[in-house]
């Protein structure tokens, strides 16, 4: 399972309320993904809140697929921002603080923590990999990228 399925609304009851419609509890479910996209009834969230809900859409749905929000975008650059926030040094409780305050989502802390113990292992199999396949530079990057991952 991936951690953008790890990934929840927070007050997603109120926010539903709000915007007189079903939401799903999953950040990156169907249902999310077509409300946030789409902007119906945002204008009924109270502008914090509205602020927040903009800015996941803007920096997470905003691509020129034809499949948007389908099309895995958003889920990979949300994977990115979890992993730029563990190389700024953030540990689990931390990148969870942080997201719920500039997203409005929030994961377990062992998801978390489960989902950067597998970004290293899958670091060190890259190293593994290109070190005995001939490519140097490729190994170099992934053993950077799994020190920057092990803090």
């Amino acid at each position: 399972m991936a951690i953008t399925d790890k990934i929840y609304v927070k007050n997603h009851r109120q926010l539903a309320s709000q915007l007189e419609a079903s939401l799903p509890k999953g950040a990156f479910a169907g249902a999310t993904l077509d409300l946030l996209f789409t902007g119906d009834g945002i204008a009924n969230l109270d502008s914090a809140t509205r602020d927040r809900v903009l800015d996941f859409a803007e920096d997470f749905l905003d691509c020129d697929c034809d499949q948007n929000p389908y099309c895995g975008c958003p889920e990979r650059k949300f994977t990115r921002y979890l992993l730029e926030l563990r190389a700024e040094g953030l540990g689990p409780n931390a990148i969870v603080d942080v997201m719920t305050d500039d997203y409005m989502v929030y994961a377990y802390t062992g998801d978390v923590r489960s989902f950067l113990d597998d970004s290293i292992r899958t670091m060190e199999a890259v190293e593994t990999l290109a070190d005995v396949d001939g490519h140097p530079e490729m190994a170099d990057r992934a053993r950077q990228a799994k020190r920057d991952l092990s803090g």
